[in-house]
């Protein structure tokens, strides 16, 4: 059985960097290799997220949701302008694990994923502890 938290690590948070990678590309003009050292990944990694067909279900979801677009707006300005530490960054990261969960996208994805009773809860427990 896969946790909610490994669909967070395999498919949510690479859409998320993809996200951010892409704003920080095309909005502040950054290089491939400027944005994959500001992100933690490889040049080769942020060029698969431009350019890449796979993963773009998981990012037209989570574009989809309004207050993603903000906090991707926000950690790409943040990250642009050197007003996001490091740790800053990271924090919005999980930030954004947080909100998916409250909105039940955590959950979806888990029931695409993953044979559950109808009457699964598990992701809302995740959140509580």
């Amino acid at each position: 059985m896969r946790p909610p938290c490994e669909l967070v690590v395999r498919y949510v948070l690479p859409a998320f960097r993809s996200l951010v990678a892409r704003e920080l590309v095309s909005r502040y003009h950054f290089s491939q290799g400027a944005a994959a050292e500001k992100l933690g990944t490889t040049q080769a990694s942020v060029s698969y997220y431009l350019y890449s067909k796979r993963g773009t279900k998981r990012m037209t979801q989570l574009e989809s949701v309004a207050s993603i677009r903000s906090l991707v707006s926000e950690v790409a300005k943040g990250i642009a302008t050197e007003e996001l530490a490091p740790m800053d960054s990271l924090l919005r990261f999980c930030q954004l694990c947080t909100a998916l969960r409250n909105r039940d996208v955590i959950c979806d994805l888990h029931k695409d994923a993953a044979v559950l009773p109808e009457n699964c809860d598990v992701c809302r427990h995740v959140t509580e502890m």
